[in-house]
């Protein structure tokens, strides 16, 4: 018997959580990109409803300015509209005339909707032909670690992406979690013991100790 949840996530096309990523093959304004082409590397995927818009075009800004930040945390950029290149071509150019900013990483061109449906980005309920504000963080794996969701009228915070790469990246060398807007340097959390022995020990065992099964300790 498949469960519900797995019958409404097929139903819309969307992706799942620490499964692999849907496989792509595009083409770009930087040329053709493969998901594989981005093995070994952090990516972050993310579609926008058109070029030449307002609040699209502020996102796209602040992702481009926020650029070498991705890359100090080996991350790779790559936007997705339902528009030809040359769309994307004459958007980045006129983000370059009008506000001084270059756009450095790929666009894909998605005529063809193939990675914005195999990825969940065309939500009915939102427009059948353009992709909503969905940004999907992949792993050096391939495998989909996070995906966010905004609607066509509110841009997203690209702050909020640093920090969640930061904490994913933390998560995976240090085996712990993060706390509510966990900043880089500031306390983790213990995972909680999973036997009375262990919930038993926690107290003692040095951590800034709450109960047995909160306790964070500094990295």
């Amino acid at each position: 018997m498949v469960a519900t949840t797995d019958v409404t996530f097929a139903a819309l096309g969307m992706p799942r959580l620490n499964e692999p990523a849907p496989d792509f093959e595009a083409l770009t304004t930087h040329g053709v990109r493969k998901l594989s082409d981005y093995r070994g590397k952090w990516l972050m995927l993310f579609s926008h409803p058109s070029d030449f818009t307002p609040v699209c075009t502020t996102e796209f800004i602040a992702f481009a300015r926020a650029h070498d930040k991705f890359a100090a945390l080996n991350t790779e950029l790559l936007g997705l509209s339902i528009d030809s290149r040359y769309a994307h071509i004459a958007w980045v150019r006129s983000i370059k005339e009008n506000f001084g900013v270059d756009i450095r990483f790929p666009i894909i061109e998605d005529l063809s909707m193939r990675v914005a449906h195999a990825y969940g980005m065309v939500m009915p309920g939102a427009s059948d032909t353009s992709a909503v504000r969905a940004t999907f963080v992949i792993d050096p794996q391939g495998i989909l670690r996070a995906m966010v969701y905004y609607p066509m009228s509110n841009g997203r915070s690209i702050k909020e992406f640093l920090r969640l790469l930061a904490a994913l990246q933390t998560v995976d060398a240090n085996k712990v979690a993060t706390p509510e807007n966990w900043q880089p340097g500031e306390p983790v959390i213990v995972p909680p013991p999973q036997t009375v022995e262990a919930a038993d020990a926690r107290k003692d065992e040095g951590y800034d100790y709450t109960d047995w099964y909160f306790s964070k300790k500094a990295l």
